[in-house]
């Protein structure tokens, strides 16, 4: 049974351009569409900028869910959680991917494209992917995020 996504907004600066390669042909094989908001060469960019970029697009609610890399992922995710309703994580392992969404309801996973290999990263997007929102006490918590957060 193939499962329906929303398109996904995608973005990483030099040092992940090759994974974000990677993992966009890998999510149009899926047949997810994505939005490629850049870099588009392996020249070095301000990964803030792209970073504020995929972050704006999510906080607006104009994608459900947005990707981001750099080299560890560090500094795309302190960029990222700057904007309202983003709950960017780090994710470079499947047990972080999973409790990301189950607990926390990440909107944006982060991942550094020189801590992890394609076929890890490939893994961590599917299991952040498949993982739905627990929701209970959880839920809460998010409302907290959102009303310290404005």
């Amino acid at each position: 049974m193939n499962r329906s996504y929303s398109p996904i907004i995608i973005g990483c600066d030099h040092a992940a351009f090759n994974l974000k390669k990677i993992l966009i042909d890998y999510l149009k094989k899926k047949e997810i569409k994505i939005k490629d908001a850049g870099t588009f060469n392996e020249d070095s960019v301000d990964y803030p900028n792209i970073a504020a970029k995929v972050a704006s697009a999510v906080s607006e609610k104009k994608y459900e869910k947005g990707i981001l890399m750099c080299g560890t992922g560090i500094g795309m995710s302190i960029a990222a959680n700057r904007f309202s309703g983003v709950r960017a994580a780090l994710c470079n392992n499947l047990f972080s991917a999973e409790m990301s969404r189950r607990h926390n309801n990440s909107n944006l996973l982060v991942m550094g494209g020189r801590v992890i290999g394609d076929i890890l990263a490939i893994e961590i997007l599917n299991k952040w992917l498949a993982t739905p929102f627990e929701r209970g006490r959880h839920q809460k918590r998010i409302e907290i995020f959102d009303a310290v957060i404005r």
